[in-house]
């Protein structure tokens, strides 16, 4: 074994054991061993630099001539205080500041920001501060972003759109008449239509468990399947029982989607849960087919209230409250939980992942496929709303109502 070689093998033995000023101690000893060429074989086979060894040679000289042998400071510290390279922020005062200008989310509006179009990576952001007399890395900027209490984060939905004056008043209003319902026994239910799904092998946002290295195959581009299409998922919650019913339409989501969707909810779980009921209240949005100002919604209503002999009930949240509605945060939400990761090959997968959504608090969904025709610019005459036996609260009639057989 040739000398150098000998010296890495003592290196990387006593390398875990010794710090950085012990470890450049014991390399300037074995270099003085070695004689000539001593500091250059022992920084080859250790790794460090001819001037660390050096470095330790000048100190061996000193502890020497101070006739002391090369022991632990007493503080065991391996600089002296104030050594080592300086901080960034040590030698670039302003270098925080500068970063926060081009981080603050109000440069976004400023016409000066020379970051004001662009995504601010930490790439990007120390490209941009490599520009003035600071050279900083992208793994320096991220350590200095979340030195000053910035993290990477998304975008939240807050903002609701303009707040109504009576938006507390209604709320109030449906959480008294759900309370009044439920207490005469009579059911109460939240609808909604879900986003439209494209039907096909296709991406599906969401991760599940798959044999290591084999993820499902699906297409890499979703261009719609002109034979499957998309379907649209309507549901009916039954707030009190916490049980669903989705027709899943290939059709428009109209008025009347949503009026058969509620038919098939009483025919395959109202009915046989509430055989007494007289009433029907429905909790709904304000917008979409079954939307406060569409005249269909009202004559679909109608007919629902006379073929299934009851007085239909509604109440639709203020503008800009959807989300608040109960079918959203209970079920919808459920639905795209179980159905995650799964690419939604056929119309009857889309029933079945509906179908097989359950949660820990007891919720059960049944589901089914309507295959039904839903044509749609349908008008309705003055006549027509007129025979429509509608009675408006005092209280936001344009929001409550109800409908009579």
């Amino acid at each position: 074994m040739s000398e150098t070689e000998c010296v890495r093998e003592k290196c990387e033995a006593l390398r875990p054991l010794l710090d950085e000023r012990r470890l450049r101690l014991w390399a300037a000893a074995e270099a003085r061993s070695l004689k000539h060429g001593g500091i250059k074989a022992v920084a080859e086979a250790c790794g460090i630099s001819r001037r660390s060894v050096e470095r330790g040679l000048a100190e061996l000289r000193t502890l020497k001539t101070a006739g002391r042998q090369a022991e632990p400071r007493a503080s065991d510290r391996a600089r002296r205080p104030g050594g080592g390279r300086k901080t960034l922020l040590a030698k670039h005062p302003n270098l925080a500041t500068e970063l926060e200008r081009l981080v603050d989310s109000a440069t976004r509006g400023d016409p000066m920001s020379p970051l004001r179009w662009t995504s601010k990576s930490t790439e990007k952001l120390a490209g941009e501060l490599s520009r003035g007399a600071c050279s900083i890395s992208p793994r320096s900027v991220a350590q200095l972003l979340k030195h000053a209490g910035y993290s990477l984060q998304a975008v939240r939905k807050t903002h609701e759109g303009g707040k109504h004056e009576d938006r507390n008043e209604q709320f109030e209003h449906i959480n008294t008449s759900v309370k009044e319902f439920q207490l005469q026994g009579e059911p109460v239910i939240s609808i909604d239509a879900k986003k439209k799904e494209l039907v096909g092998n296709f991406t599906n946002k969401g991760r599940e468990w798959q044999p290591k290295g084999r993820p499902e195959e699906v297409n890499v581009y979703d261009f719609i399947d002109k034979d499957l299409g998309k379907v649209t998922p309507y549901g009916v919650l039954d707030v009190a029982a916490n049980e669903g019913w989705v027709s899943v339409g290939i059709d428009h989501d109209t008025a009347e989607f949503a009026a058969e969707s509620i038919r098939n909810w009483w025919r395959e779980m109202g009915q046989g849960r509430y055989p007494k009921a007289k009433r029907l209240l429905i909790t709904a949005d304000g917008g979409g087919s079954n939307g406060v100002r569409v005249r269909l919604w009202k004559k679909a209503l109608q007919g629902l209230a006379t073929s299934l002999g009851l007085e239909i009930h509604v109440c639709h949240f203020p503008p800009g409250t959807s989300k608040w509605n109960k079918i959203e945060h209970r079920m919808f939400c459920q639905i795209t939980q179980n159905w995650r990761g799964r690419p939604l090959t056929s119309r009857q997968v889309v029933v079945n992942l509906i179908g097989q959504t359950t949660t820990k608090a007891g919720l059960r969904i049944k589901a089914a496929l309507d295959e039904k025709i839903y044509p749609t610019k349908q008008q309705v005459s003055d006549a027509e709303m007129a025979a429509i036996k509608i009675t408006r609260h005092d209280f936001h009639g344009e929001w409550n109502y109800y409908i009579s057989p």
